[in-house]
Protein backbone atom coordinates (compact mmCIF):
# COMPACT_ATOMS: atom_id res chain seq x y z
CA UNK A 1 0.00 0.00 0.00
CA UNK A 2 1.38 3.36 -1.05
CA UNK A 3 1.00 5.91 1.70
CA UNK A 4 2.46 8.77 3.68
CA UNK A 5 1.93 8.92 7.42
CA UNK A 6 2.60 12.07 9.45
CA UNK A 7 3.34 12.05 13.15
CA UNK A 8 4.80 14.30 15.83
CA UNK A 9 2.07 16.89 16.18
CA UNK A 10 0.76 18.06 19.52
CA UNK A 11 0.33 20.97 21.89
CA UNK A 12 3.30 23.24 22.50
CA UNK A 13 3.79 26.61 24.17
CA UNK A 14 4.79 29.67 22.16
CA UNK A 15 8.52 29.65 21.59
CA UNK A 16 8.68 25.88 21.77
CA UNK A 17 9.69 23.29 19.20
CA UNK A 18 8.24 20.24 17.51
CA UNK A 19 9.56 17.81 14.93
CA UNK A 20 7.08 16.34 12.49
CA UNK A 21 7.77 13.12 10.61
CA UNK A 22 6.44 12.02 7.23
CA UNK A 23 7.09 8.32 6.70
CA UNK A 24 6.52 6.70 3.33
CA UNK A 25 5.58 3.10 2.68
CA UNK A 26 5.29 1.29 -0.61
CA UNK A 27 7.55 3.70 -2.49
CA UNK A 28 10.98 5.31 -2.13
CA UNK A 29 10.51 8.83 -0.85
CA UNK A 30 13.98 10.10 -1.76
CA UNK A 31 13.05 10.03 -5.45
CA UNK A 32 10.11 12.39 -4.87
CA UNK A 33 9.88 16.12 -4.32
CA UNK A 34 8.35 16.29 -0.85
CA UNK A 35 6.58 19.12 0.90
CA UNK A 36 4.92 20.14 4.13
CA UNK A 37 1.68 22.08 4.03
CA UNK A 38 -0.63 23.44 6.68
CA UNK A 39 -4.25 24.48 6.92
CA UNK A 40 -5.69 26.51 9.75
CA UNK A 41 -9.46 26.71 10.36
CA UNK A 42 -11.09 29.05 7.86
CA UNK A 43 -7.88 29.52 5.88
CA UNK A 44 -6.50 28.11 2.65
CA UNK A 45 -3.84 25.44 2.70
CA UNK A 46 -0.32 26.84 2.32
CA UNK A 47 3.05 25.32 1.60
CA UNK A 48 5.54 25.75 4.44
CA UNK A 49 8.57 23.72 3.34
CA UNK A 50 9.46 21.75 0.24
CA UNK A 51 12.54 19.75 -0.71
CA UNK A 52 13.64 18.35 -4.04
CA UNK A 53 14.53 14.72 -4.56
CA UNK A 54 17.88 13.53 -3.28
CA UNK A 55 19.12 13.06 -6.81
CA UNK A 56 18.59 16.74 -7.63
CA UNK A 57 20.53 18.12 -4.70
CA UNK A 58 17.88 18.43 -2.03
CA UNK A 59 16.99 22.06 -2.73
CA UNK A 60 14.79 23.50 0.01
CA UNK A 61 12.10 26.16 -0.19
CA UNK A 62 10.51 28.14 2.66
CA UNK A 63 8.03 31.01 2.63
CA UNK A 64 8.99 34.12 4.57
CA UNK A 65 6.51 33.24 7.32
CA UNK A 66 8.62 30.27 8.47
CA UNK A 67 12.10 31.02 7.08
CA UNK A 68 14.72 30.72 9.78
CA UNK A 69 12.35 28.81 12.09
CA UNK A 70 11.44 25.67 10.11
CA UNK A 71 13.85 23.15 8.57
CA UNK A 72 12.94 20.31 6.24
CA UNK A 73 15.27 17.33 5.95
CA UNK A 74 15.44 13.74 4.73
CA UNK A 75 16.52 10.47 6.31
CA UNK A 76 16.64 8.18 3.29
CA UNK A 77 17.51 5.13 5.38
CA UNK A 78 14.20 5.60 7.21
CA UNK A 79 12.28 6.64 4.08
CA UNK A 80 11.18 9.70 6.03
CA UNK A 81 11.11 13.48 5.68
CA UNK A 82 11.14 15.66 8.78
CA UNK A 83 9.98 19.18 9.58
CA UNK A 84 11.81 20.72 12.51
CA UNK A 85 9.79 23.67 13.80
CA UNK A 86 11.41 26.07 16.27
CA UNK A 87 10.27 29.34 17.85
CA UNK A 88 6.67 28.35 17.29
CA UNK A 89 3.98 31.02 17.31
CA UNK A 90 0.21 30.78 17.88
CA UNK A 91 -0.29 31.53 14.19
CA UNK A 92 1.53 28.28 13.35
CA UNK A 93 -1.47 26.40 14.73
CA UNK A 94 -2.88 24.22 11.94
CA UNK A 95 -3.21 20.72 10.60
CA UNK A 96 0.08 19.86 8.92
CA UNK A 97 0.17 17.58 5.88
CA UNK A 98 2.99 16.13 3.84
CA UNK A 99 2.86 15.42 0.14
CA UNK A 100 5.18 13.78 -2.37
CA UNK A 101 5.26 13.96 -6.12
CA UNK A 102 7.43 13.26 -9.13
CA UNK A 103 8.14 15.76 -11.90
CA UNK A 104 7.59 18.89 -9.87
CA UNK A 105 10.12 21.34 -8.49
CA UNK A 106 10.01 22.26 -4.81
CA UNK A 107 9.26 25.85 -5.85
CA UNK A 108 6.21 24.74 -7.84
CA UNK A 109 5.07 22.32 -5.16
CA UNK A 110 5.12 24.88 -2.36
CA UNK A 111 3.35 27.41 -4.57
CA UNK A 112 0.48 25.00 -5.40
CA UNK A 113 -0.85 23.94 -2.02
CA UNK A 114 -4.01 22.55 -3.63
CA UNK A 115 -2.03 20.68 -6.28
CA UNK A 116 -2.80 17.15 -7.38
CA UNK A 117 0.33 15.51 -6.06
CA UNK A 118 1.04 11.81 -6.22
CA UNK A 119 0.68 11.16 -2.49
CA UNK A 120 -0.80 13.01 0.50
CA UNK A 121 -0.73 12.12 4.15
CA UNK A 122 -3.70 12.31 6.49
CA UNK A 123 -2.40 15.25 8.55
CA UNK A 124 -1.27 15.89 12.10
CA UNK A 125 -2.54 18.66 14.38
CA UNK A 126 -0.14 21.27 15.74
CA UNK A 127 -1.46 23.63 18.39
CA UNK A 128 0.66 26.48 19.74
CA UNK A 129 -0.91 27.91 22.85
CA UNK A 130 -0.07 28.90 26.40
Amino acid sequence: QLQLVESGGGLVQPGGSLRLSCAASGFTLEYYTTGWFRQAPGKEREGVSCISSSGTGGTTIYPDSVKGRFTISRDNAKNTVYLQMNSLKPEDTAVYYCAASLFVTPQAMCARAEGRFDHWGQGTQVTVSS
